[in-house]
């Protein structure tokens, strides 16, 4: 799998972004969707990675930086035909890294609540992120769980 910064302009990243926010959509109500769109993705405290495999897009991520020590992972999807591949941990992985690199302290995301992110907590879990409470711009919401993780 090689994983790249993506300037968001491909057709299958554009499309895999439409199937994020499409299911994010018909998942949670419209004031509980924090997934980005490609224009909001563009933005320059937000770092994009599109993962590819023999030509095929399986999976993106982004690290938006919310200060010079704490980032938010973003945008985190595996491709519906490369789903249970390892896609999502590899990425999650490589985000890990970048965010190390950059000298970050602790790394925090948003995700939903419902049975259907059960996969994605699990996965956060088990890389040692712990629940929290809302952080940046985030308010409490049921629908949303909030987790951080030390670095």
């Amino acid at each position: 799998m090689k994983i790249k910064v993506d300037d968001l302009t491909g057709t299958e990243v554009a499309e895999l972004i439409g199937e994020h926010l499409h299911n994010m959509a018909s998942q949670s109500p419209a004031e509980s969707v924090h997934a980005l769109n490609l224009d909001e993705l563009k933005k320059p405290e937000i770092t994009f990675w599109s993962a590819w495999e023999e030509g095929s897009l399986v999976g993106c991520g982004a690290l938006k930086k919310l200060d010079s020590q704490h980032g938010e992972i973003k945008s985190m999807r595996t491709s519906s035909l490369h789903l249970r591949k390892g896609v999502a941990r590899r990425m999650l992985e490589f985000i890990l890294n970048e965010a190390k690199q950059r000298g970050y302290r602790r790394v925090s995301l948003e995700t939903g609540s419902i049975d259907a992110f059960q996969p994605a907590r699990k996965l956060y879990e088990s890389f040692g992120f712990q629940y929290c409470e809302p952080f940046a711009d985030y308010i409490e919401d049921s629908n949303s769980v909030f987790m951080t993780k030390e670095l």
